[in-house]
């Protein structure tokens, strides 16, 4: 008896040494523009990421309502006016890392990520480059690109065009951990 228990530990601890999908549970994404009047940058933590490395799978989930600005008029005028935050709360990212590296192995790998990106409702397909990280049984992975506005339907009114970039820099971070079954 004393031998099954021991052996079922074993496994269990492999298992999760080798474990196939990591969660990120408070990953940051952080987005900023620049126009010659105005700067805009907003950022949350709260956005939930999956990433399996067996078959390559990344997925990003974030709540719109979630980005919080250093002005709470910017805030409400990007949650009322222009992303419609009440009708379509989410942004999601799916897509799978295209020549995928041995994530297992301590080392960090330049890749790219081919799927579909929802921004306000209108999914997009895209190619997104990452860096992962893999160290001492530790995961992270970072990433940066731009979204253009009107990749997305989100209408940016001529009377603030001056205000508001037609293009967005989007970076993501994200810290793993082995998601126990």
């Amino acid at each position: 008896m004393k031998k099954i228990f021991f052996i079922l530990s074993i496994l269990s601890i492999c298992e999760i040494g080798m474990a196939q999908t990591w969660v990120a549970k408070n990953a940051s994404i952080r987005f900023f523009s620049t126009t010659p009047v105005e700067n805009i940058d907003a950022k949350t933590t709260t956005a939930v990421a999956l990433l399996n490395t067996s078959t390559g799978l990344v997925a990003f989930k974030a709540t719109i309502k979630s980005f919080v600005f250093p002005d709470k008029l910017m805030q409400e005028h990007f949650n009322e006016n222009y992303m419609e935050s009440d009708k379509i709360p989410g942004a999601e990212f799916s897509g799978t890392i295209q020549n995928l590296p041995d994530l297992t192995k301590d080392g960090t790998y330049n890749v790219n990520i081919k799927g579909k990106l929802t921004i306000h409702g209108v999914t997009v397909d895209r190619t997104i480059p990452a860096t992962i990280t893999t160290k001492a049984g530790k995961m992270s992975a970072t990433s940066k690109f731009i979204v253009k506005c009107v990749d997305h339907k989100i209408d940016i009114p001529k009377i603030v065009m001056t205000k508001i970039a037609e293009e967005i820099e989007v970076t993501v971070n994200a810290d793993f951990t082995p998601k126990v079954n």
